[in-house]
């Protein structure tokens, strides 16, 4: 999988200040499509951009993990048949709105004692409507 990551930093006199960010794609279901529909439910391609400040090391992979847990499912590069399956089904169990894969993101990195401060956000590019859905989170836990 892709998964886009940039370091921000700053040394300002002896002051060092490193933010990781990692943007992970990832997809969420309906929840309310999947309430008001007697089969499926329609489900977006979405993003996860996790930004961190840490006092110890974070693995960027733990990043994209924590990412790909918020959301309804993970995305794949490929997949076989009977994986699609298991993949659509999956989503299907576990709707998210945005705010959902926020608040969980949110809790992870609140959880993480390395993490001094956090910026969460996950955009839905929403497949039905001509918008996209988009929620954010903003911490210092200093």
């Amino acid at each position: 999988m892709r998964y886009d990551v940039r370091f921000f930093a700053e040394l300002q006199g002896s002051k060092f200040d490193l933010i990781t960010e990692l943007t992970a794609p990832i997809q969420t279901l309906c929840p309310c499509s999947k309430e008001i529909s007697d089969r499926g439910a329609h489900n977006q391609r979405a993003h996860a951009k996790i930004s961190v400040r840490m006092k110890t090391f974070v693995w960027i992979e733990e990043l994209a993990e924590a990412a790909d847990l918020c959301a309804s499912a993970p995305v794949y590069s490929i997949l076989k048949r009977e994986d699609e399956k298991a993949v659509t089904e999956k989503a299907y169990a576990n709707p998210r709105f945005v705010e959902d894969s926020v608040r969980e993101l949110s809790i992870a990195m609140e959880k993480d004692h390395r993490i001094t401060w956090y910026s969460v956000s996950v955009t839905s590019h929403e497949s039905i409507h001509n918008h996209d859905a988009f929620a954010s989170v903003e911490r210092s836990k200093n």
